[in-house]
């Protein structure tokens, strides 16, 4: 991809109109009531525009279009499952999580089962989760800087979107990243969109390109011209049928230098080695990819262990969203249970109008960049078809749109991941003041940073994959428990939460070191939740009843609070003490007490 000068200035625009914003959303901000939960004011339409912008992350915008140039329309079900995982928040979680008056997911444990210790134990899983999400973004991040500029290094977009987030929030909060947010999902639905539009006219009017396969042959894709591409990272390419090409660099641990002819089979090929191939050749592809394009429309062409990856990854999509800290933090924001409940409503509309397009473009790069499935770059899809489909200055244009939506998607989810984060470090670890927020804020980007710095790249989706089915296992078995039935102990759902928590580590941990030493690991490490979360709540009942006598003396009084219906008043946040406000000058105390008068007289 050469220089993209539109891409750089719709990038510029978006990091500005993001500082801006959070500016503005911060200029009254001061106590930790806005730091965390933006003074629980925000509407159900801004807070709805929000939480989208927030979610639609690097696995929304560029990695589903990745997926399904990659696997097929299989990957879809991420779509689906992120979408109705909303849908199960609606109907089990939000309202009740919101009248718990809580301000993190670790405060709630503890106002639901009275235990510190398994407070101590939500903060752990909440900032281990966190990570594993916030991982990819940076990631992202890099890939698409890399993309636009070529040249520049990956760490330069890493580092480029930590500065914006970290500045963003430690100014305001959670009332600073609220208007950020709100304003990046639709940043983001109009950079999807107009592309989707446009490109998919151009195919109409001009059909697929000359001399490739058509998405229902059982052909393999081509090269439909002379094509060069150069690997960033070593890969496994399989060969299916013999092709000639030109090789420089290194094949099978092996120097290449000249023209090659590659028979059937599986090649290693080392980073920084270029290949060239003729037009009309066969496209070799990254191993796990599919090759023939009728297996690629046909679902679970893979056999078992594809319908095994797809259960798992629906049960972690759609039960992970109901333990994703940063998504629940917004839910506290509402001003009560009813409007956390039409928050939810709206964020149904919003996803569900976003999801329509990800995989037209998927299908789309698989006839007009075939080289992707050669490099398994394949999440830069929607940044490299628009100038694959229109090679002129209007390509560029869209492709800066692109560029332009997923600089917003990496802002928005990281600033609501880092929010989460030192939320729970500053009140958890310290004494939840503003000034232990913003020190907090700094030192939880450090560990995410270096990871994203260090570790390999791999699809963004399947690193957020990861991350939902850790989320599944812990905490949406302790909220769907602790919400609807009362004999869940403490101890009960602390052994849930390790039990369910150390498995995916494990498989998590494992799947990593698979991915160095030739991909051995099978389908249960890759996407564990299918085992785990069954596993997760089968300990937190079976536990909870072998020691029901440790169950809260005040359930009963929490449980009416979590249920009864808004007007009669039981809703009461948590102890602000704890956070430090009564310890200042005794502004924050007055403010909670005005807070109080207000919800008794209405």
């Amino acid at each position: 991809m050469t220089f993209n000068l539109w891409a750089c200035a719709c990038i510029v625009v978006v990091v500005v109109l993001t500082f801006y914003l959070g500016y503005y959303g911060s200029r009254t901000a001061n106590t930790t009531r806005d730091f965390l939960v933006a003074r629980r004011r925000v509407s159900a339409n801004q807070n709805a525009a929000a939480i989208s912008g927030e979610f639609l992350s690097a696995a929304s915008f560029l990695g589903i279009a990745g997926l399904v140039l990659k696997e097929g329309p299989d990957q879809l079900w991420y779509a689906i499952g992120f979408t109705a995982g909303y849908f199960a928040l609606l109907l089990f979680v939000a309202a009740p999580l919101r009248r718990s008056g809580a301000y993190t997911l670790p405060d709630f444990v503890e106002a639901r089962l009275g235990s510190k210790g398994l407070r101590g134990v939500a903060a752990i899983v909440t900032v281990a989760i966190g990570y594993i999400y916030l991982i990819p973004q940076l990631q992202g991040a890099g890939l698409t800087l890399a993309t636009v500029v070529p040249g520049t290094p990956e760490w330069a977009g890493i580092v480029l979107v930590t500065v914006v987030v970290i500045v963003n929030v430690l100014s305001g909060g959670m009332r600073a990243i609220t208007l950020v947010q709100a304003f990046q999902y639709w940043v983001k639905v109009f950079a999807i969109t107009a592309p989707a539009f446009v490109l998919f006219t151009v195919f109409v009017v001009g059909g697929p390109p000359e001399g490739q396969h058509d998405l229902t042959s059982t052909k393999i894709p081509v090269f439909t011209a002379d094509t060069t591409v150069t690997l960033d990272d070593s890969v496994r390419i399989r060969v299916v049928e013999p092709i000639r090409l030109e090789v420089n660099g290194v094949v099978d641990g092996m120097p290449a230098n000249g023209k090659a002819i590659w028979l059937s089979g599986v090649k290693d090929v080392s980073a920084h080695t270029r290949l060239s191939f003729p037009a009309g050749a066969t496209v070799p592809m990254v191993e796990g990819a599919t090759v023939h394009n009728s297996d690629w429309l046909r679902p679970q062409s893979g056999g078992r262990s594809a319908l095994f990856n797809t259960y798992s990854l629906i049960f972690a999509t759609f039960l992970g969203i109901l333990g994703l800290p940063h998504i629940l933090a917004r839910f506290y924001t509402n001003p009560d249970g009813r409007s956390a409940r039409r928050t939810t409503l709206h964020v149904l509309l919003l996803l569900g109008a976003f999801y329509l397009f990800p995989a037209l473009l998927g299908a789309l790069a698989r006839l007009y960049e075939p080289g992707l499935l050669v490099t398994g770059r394949t999440d830069t899809a929607l940044l490299l078809l628009p100038q694959a489909m229109l090679p002129n200055v209007f390509g560029q244009m869209i492709g800066a749109l692109a560029a332009a939506g997923a600089f917003a998607a990496f802002m928005s989810t990281s600033s609501g991941l880092l929010v989460s984060l030192a939320g729970v470090v500053s009140t958890d670890v310290s004494r939840g003041r503003v000034r232990d927020f913003r020190w907090s804020t700094l030192l939880v980007m450090v560990v995410p940073v270096a990871a994203a710095l260090g570790l390999r790249s791999h699809d963004v989706s399947l690193g957020v994959g990861m991350a939902l089915a850790m989320a599944a296992s812990t905490f949406c078995p302790l909220l769907i428990l602790g919400i609807w039935w009362r004999g869940l102990t403490w101890i009960g759902a602390g052994a849930g939460m390790v039990v369910g928590g150390v498995c995916v580590a494990c498989a998590m941990i494992t799947d990593i070191v698979s991915g160095y030493t030739g991909d051995w690991a099978p389908a249960l490490l890759q996407q564990p939740a299918l085992v785990t979360v069954p596993l997760a709540f089968g300990t937190m009942i079976i536990v909870s009843k072998a020691t029901h006598r440790r169950r809260p003396e005040e359930v009963n009084r929490i449980m009416l609070r979590l249920h009864a219906p808004d007007p009669l008043g039981f809703i009461k946040d948590r102890d602000v003490l704890r956070f430090g406000e009564g310890q200042s000058d005794g502004r924050h105390r007055r403010l909670a007490i005005r807070s109080r008068l207000r919800a008794r007289r209405s």
